[in-house]
């Protein structure tokens, strides 16, 4: 189904064990949305046998998120790029500086009015793009995008897998209501117990 909007963009900072299991910590506002670009990139192969293909193989690797922001707080800022601000509110970016790893979720309007929900569970971004412009005869809005690699989680769900995504629209049958409303008091879990 077609989307018409995007909004209420999160992040959540990782933390990880001595077994690189990932735990959450509760979700942040990360800046108003503009655009979210999912580009995800497939390793495949084909088997050929008896002058046929008789196997194909498609696996996920890894996807790039590209997100068009409002403006990007320094705290945010820090949290995701590892900059430092300093005791007079500057963000203070240097070489050495390291991204961390943080979950990404947020929702879209679909065109019957529900919304398409989604936490990318491990994405680390790239110092943010900005382009600036004087002030012309017209009002032109420059905005930052920054750039993540989304890759697999190390923690395995209840199927022993490990998700780099979860999704669900409100209102699709069979889904609980109460994980729509839960959807950014915490990282989404996948449950596969019976009910």
């Amino acid at each position: 189904m077609a989307t018409i909007g995007l909004d209420k963009l999160y992040y959540a900072k990782i933390t990880e064990g001595t077994n690189g299991d990932e735990t959450y910590a509760t979700p942040q506002v990360l800046a108003k949305a503009i655009s979210a670009d999912l580009a995800p990139q497939i390793a495949s192969a084909i088997l050929y046998a008896d002058d046929g293909a008789v196997e194909n193989v498609q696996e996920f690797t890894s996807a790039t998120i590209t997100l068009g922001t409002a403006d990007l707080a320094s705290g945010v800022m820090a949290d995701l790029l590892g900059a430092t601000v300093d005791e007079n509110g500057v963000v203070v970016s240097t070489a050495e500086d390291t991204s961390n790893y943080v979950a990404v979720g947020f929702r879209a309007k679909r065109s019957d009015g529900n919304y398409q929900y989604m936490w990318l569970y491990r994405v680390k971004f790239g110092v943010p793009n900005n382009t600036l412009a004087t002030k012309g005869d017209s009002i032109t809005f420059n905005t930052p995008t920054i750039e993540g690699t989304v890759i697999r989680r190390n923690k395995v769900d209840g199927n022993g897998n490990h998700p780099w995504m979860a999704q669900v629209v409100s209102g699709a049958t069979g889904v609980d209501p109460a994980v729509i409303t839960g959807w950014y008091t915490a990282v989404y879990e996948p449950d596969y117990t019976a009910g």
